[in-house]
């Protein structure tokens, strides 16, 4: 199967790709934005697109990707997971979306399409985290309000009744890395 991974982080890049290819697979790298005429020259079976891509999201690449091969499967990394993002990922066209770290065992589930398999798989091996708590309810819905100002700080922080130097402190305090 030929995948194509669009990953900014070049550590995770080299171990998907060797990896991947030691179950057989035909790995193709990105680790700056291409062109959607790049990728679209050599298509693949499977797309792996991380969310934040440097400066472009990998959202962008998911609705022309579907036009232009609506038999691929597209899975969405990422180490920023919010419901927002994975719903309007899910209604761009992806099949999957999976938070990094993600297992291998996961991924290559996801890969094959066995969704309920890697579902299932990711909530056994996350039992503590399968509940939420009031600080990732809280993450979420700050998310979610964020998006649907388009990333305005401001406007996010007069719609949730806060300081906007409070809201900048959770978004930093919550910041992966």
């Amino acid at each position: 199967m030929k995948l194509t991974i669009l990953d900014d982080d070049a550590i995770l890049l080299r171990t998907l790709q060797r990896r991947l290819t030691a179950v057989g697979h035909q790995v193709q790298i990105f680790a700056t934005p291409p062109a959607l005429a790049d990728l679209l020259a050599e298509p693949a079976d499977v797309w792996l697109l991380d969310l934040r891509y440097g400066d472009v999201s990998g959202l962008n690449y998911v609705a022309p990707l579907r036009q232009a091969l609506p038999a691929c499967r597209i899975l969405v990394l990422t180490g920023f997971a919010s419901i927002a993002t994975a719903v309007q990922a899910v209604k761009l066209g992806a099949d999957d979306y999976l938070t990094k770290p993600v297992d291998f065992a996961v991924l290559l589930q996801a890969i094959q399409g066995d969704n309920a398999a890697a579902l299932a798989n990711e909530l056994n091996s996350n039992d503590s985290e399968a509940l939420l708590s009031t600080d990732q309810i809280e993450w979420e819905h700050i998310q979610r309000v964020l998006a649907q100002q388009d990333g305005n700080i401001s406007q996010t922080a007069r719609l949730l009744g806060m300081h906007r130097r409070t809201l900048q402190r959770k978004l930093l305090k919550h910041r992966p890395g």
